[in-house]
């Protein structure tokens, strides 16, 4: 697992973090902090989050950013996140960190500061249930990843719905046996997939300002552009049903003890 930040332990384990998180998480804060972000007066932050985040410029198109938020999403060269070709193989659909969960009965998949069973996650016991025994992919992208994703199979989207994030200021969600007061907003897509069965993506958005934002398609092609995060951490979850997906047998030895796996848009996991 990441560690924990002394910023996230402050937020969520103690009394005075939890007062500062429920200003910090009001809606009009985060809009307010948002449209900052998207906006020409955020553009003298950009060099300085260049060089704290050690970021390669000449991987982008173009460099002529208007915003923060313009550079946080910059748009690497067509040549830069190339796809397998062969499509029977299974890939990353984003940049991130990779941890790989087989689903079981109890199982917790922790993303961001919160903690999630599937049927948590999806708000839909039918949909989660469709996926016992399969398996969870969990891309965890940290602010100085590509914050672009893409589809990674030929398909079609079966359906596509948005889920807020809410604020828990008495109890910690659900099961939670952590002191977790968050629920993020997130995006739930089942599609169709030709290779891999019924897939479910999940992009789960950052605390505040964090934004998802997906592309409207009903059909799809492999390392077509799905959306991208505007500013925050964020992470993306896909979800296959049993026996329809193969990945390198260490990508869950590795989770099992605690580690999680560099990886890249367009890369083999088998």
């Amino acid at each position: 697992m990441a560690k924990t930040s002394f910023s996230t332990w402050f937020l969520y384990r103690t009394i005075p973090g939890r007062m500062v998180l429920s200003v910090l998480v009001r809606p009009g804060i985060s809009r307010l902090a948002g449209r900052f972000l998207s906006s020409r007066l955020s553009k003298p932050l950009i060099p300085f989050y260049v060089k704290a985040c050690h970021l390669d410029l000449s991987l982008c198109d173009q460099t002529d950013f208007q915003s923060f938020n313009d550079c946080f999403t910059r748009h690497y060269r067509e040549d830069v996140r190339p796809f397998d070709p062969d499509l029977s193989h299974p890939v990353c659909p984003c940049d991130g960190l990779l941890s790989a969960y087989p689903i079981q009965d109890g199982l917790v998949l922790p993303v961001k500061q919160s903690a999630y069973r599937i049927d948590d996650l999806v708000q839909d016991a039918a949909l989660a249930h469709q996926y016992r025994d399969g398996l969870a992919l969990v891309f965890r992208l940290e602010v100085t990843n590509y914050h672009r994703y893409f589809f990674i199979d030929e398909g079609r989207v079966l359906s596509s719905r948005s889920i807020p994030g809410l604020l828990h200021t008495v109890r910690p969600i659900a099961l939670r046996d952590i002191p977790v007061f968050t629920e993020n907003a997130r995006d739930v897509t089942l599609m169709e997939t030709e290779h891999f069965g019924k897939v479910t993506q999940i992009e789960v958005g950052a605390m505040m300002v964090g934004k998802i934002k997906n592309h409207p398609v009903a059909e799809f092609h492999r390392g077509e552009e799905k959306g991208c995060f505007l500013f925050g951490g964020s992470t993306i979850i896909l979800l296959f049903e049993k026996d329809r997906i193969k990945i390198r047998p260490e990508l869950i030895s590795k989770t099992r003890r605690g580690h999680e796996t560099p990886v890249k848009a367009g890369e083999r996991l088998d």
